[in-house]
């Protein structure tokens, strides 16, 4: 049986390995080797990409996606977007949600597995709705955690939710790689007894799970797999693609052989920290995905406090439960880590709840799996009342507002759009662009 394989290097290998740094110039010289290997699609954007480019590589976002699609001629791309948070953290209006996957599509996307947090669909349809009208392919996904609340049945009734919602395919995302062999067959079977649709696995190697249960959701049906050139699979990446996939094997070794110096590069430079690298069974008790380990270390490291990481490994199981026992991916994942890490590091839990954890107390981020603890509501709202409704519907239209006020320091929509994700980064990238380019052209006028 052949199975389609996406190949996560360019994207989640990237994010849960080395958070994301890897520059455009490291991985141009291959894409068009990795256009020829028959993937059936190459992850290479969203997530904590746009972030990153911004943020630490100094890349407009929109110039990187426009570059890969430029050498990516026959295999689709695909990127990730988190429903009605689009690539942030907060939830926007659905005129910027609209416009992100519009521009996300005129550039080259082809595939938008799209995802909420909680499962809430409520905030997928936006996107999905979009991304259909733009002609692109609609992937919507169901995050996988396991909680009291989550079974099978619910897991089934989701699928019939997507498929309802018109999406093309699903896909499962196991973001901690929790999900074992015989989780994998009975989920895999439920969805295609309740839907018609593809289903697409996604899971991390955290736990040492992922080969066998990538192989058993195969036997049991699964259409897809996310899996990682070797090089950069494994640990909280993915694993190494094994099964018989009809892929060229030497493209592949090409492709290998072209990572492995970099992932030696980033071993000496300490990107991609030796604690990523390894079998995390405690994974299967505390749920942490791939980026968010990486993204704790570093922060611990920050503050001189990466000895107190099983304290805060120990302490987000706790934290989870509170809060009704979201699924921990981003933006959840960063919220409930960082809030079990400030109870750690104060002494005291909750004697400082971040911004973040008020406003899903609030509601603003959608409805909860599960109960949230009562005292905990209590302490922080006082006798507000959380709300019911999707949160974007008490959002007023952004984009034209923002364009009109970034006249004179956005280019086009793009840089609107970036703006609006991450305002102080953008900024900052904005001004020095401008500096650049202004260096540039002086230094071409000297020349002359």
């Amino acid at each position: 049986m052949k199975v389609n394989i996406t190949e996560t290097v360019l994207r989640d290998a990237n994010q849960s390995l080395i958070a994301t740094r890897m520059p455009f110039s490291d991985f141009e010289g291959i894409l068009e080797t990795l256009d020829k290997a028959g993937y059936y699609s190459l992850e290479c954007w969203g997530g904590a990409t746009f972030d990153a480019c911004l943020r630490y590589l100094n890349e407009d976002p929109w110039e990187r996606l426009k570059k890969i699609k430029a050498k990516v001629k026959n295999t689709p791309i695909q990127m990730l977007l988190r429903g009605q948070n689009i690539l942030g953290y907060k939830h926007y209006p659905d005129d910027i949600v609209r416009k992100f996957v519009a521009h996300s599509i005129d550039n080259g996307m082809d595939i938008l597995r799209i995802f909420d947090a909680l499962n809430d669909f409520r905030n997928i349809e936006v996107a999905v709705d979009e991304t259909l009208k733009q002609k692109a392919h609609a992937q919507g996904c169901i995050c996988y955690t396991t909680s009291p609340i989550h079974t099978l049945e619910k897991y089934a009734k989701m699928g019939k939710q997507l498929e309802n919602m018109g999406v093309n395919s699903i896909c499962i995302k196991d973001m901690a790689g929790i999900m074992g062999s015989q989780e994998a067959t009975d989920l895999i079977k439920a969805l295609k007894e309740s839907v018609k649709l593809p289903i697409f696995l996604h899971t991390h190697s955290t736990t040492g799970l992922a080969p066998i249960t990538y192989f058993k959701a195969v036997e049991a049906g699964c259409d897809g797999i996310d899996c990682a050139i070797s090089s950069f699979s494994g640990g909280t990446s993915q694993p190494a693609t094994e099964y018989e996939t009809g892929l060229d094997d030497t493209v592949l070794k090409d492709i290998n052989d072209f990572f492995k110096p970099l992932r030696a590069k980033y071993i000496a430079s300490g990107l991609m920290d030796p604690l990523v690298m390894g079998t995390e069974t405690d994974a299967l008790v505390y749920q942490v995905p791939g980026g968010m380990l990486s993204n704790l270390i570093a922060q611990l490291k920050a503050q001189n406090s990466l000895d107190r990481l099983d304290e805060v490994l120990a302490e987000t199981p706790r934290v989870r439960k509170d809060l009704g026992h979201p699924p921990l991916v981003t933006p959840m994942s960063q919220m409930v880590g960082v809030q079990a890490a400030t109870n750690v590091l104060m002494g005291e839990r909750y004697k400082n709840v971040s911004k973040e954890v008020k406003s899903y107390l609030r509601g603003e981020y959608g409805q909860a799996p599960g109960e949230i603890d009562a005292d905990l509501i209590k302490k922080v709202l006082g006798d507000e009342t959380p709300i019911t409704i999707r949160f974007a519907d008490t959002l007023e239209p952004g984009f034209d507002k923002m364009k009109e006020q970034l006249k004179n320091v956005a280019k086009s929509d793009k840089d609107v759009l970036s703006y609006i994700a991450f305002p102080q980064i953008a900024e900052k990238f904005f001004k020095e662009r401008e500096e650049s380019t202004a260096t540039k052209v002086t230094y071409s006028i000297i020349k002359k």
